[in-house]
């Protein structure tokens, strides 16, 4: 099965399903680790995938490290759940950078009674926040609406 995984150009690591092959990745520097997490995500429990997303959320590599919380993300997707140590280093990064998506992954396929305080605080903000939203949009096409007949009557 190794040989479909090729490290130096990152083909075929999506399907990667071995954590000891990630393992070992790791302990030789290799590249690509953030697709590989990913790719564990796919194909491993969460409990095997876990600890090696959070390690890879620690790269030097942005692009990977990226990648990396992509692999949580997908996890929330897939499982319905998440791990405290990944629930905690989304948290840490927290909203609106590289963590922003898979906190609302988090927050739209874990169960709300699954949510740590932090994420059940974070899913009432959003849910609220954009209640409002649509509701100032809302009014804002009404009055648009009646802004352009009535000028259309003058006309």
């Amino acid at each position: 099965m190794a040989s479909e995984w090729d490290w130096e150009s990152g083909d075929g690591l999506l399907g990667i399903n071995d954590p000891d092959e990630v393992d070992a990745a790791f302990e030789r520097g290799a590249d690509h680790l953030g697709t590989a997490v990913i790719g564990l995500a796919f194909h491993c429990s969460l409990q095997q995938a876990s600890p090696r997303i959070i390690r890879a959320m620690r790269l030097s590599d942005p692009v990977q490290r990226g990648f990396a919380y992509t692999a949580a993300g997908t996890a929330a997707r897939l499982n319905g759940e998440l791990t405290p140590e990944l629930f905690a280093a989304l948290r840490a990064e927290g909203p609106g950078g590289i963590a922003e998506h898979p906190i609302r992954d988090a927050l739209a396929f874990v169960p709300f009674h699954d949510l740590p305080p932090w994420f059940k605080r974070r899913w009432v903000y959003m849910t609220v926040r954009n209640k409002l939203e649509g509701w100032w949009l809302r009014a804002e096409d009404a009055i648009e609406s009646a802004w352009r007949a009535l000028r259309g009557r003058r006309s």
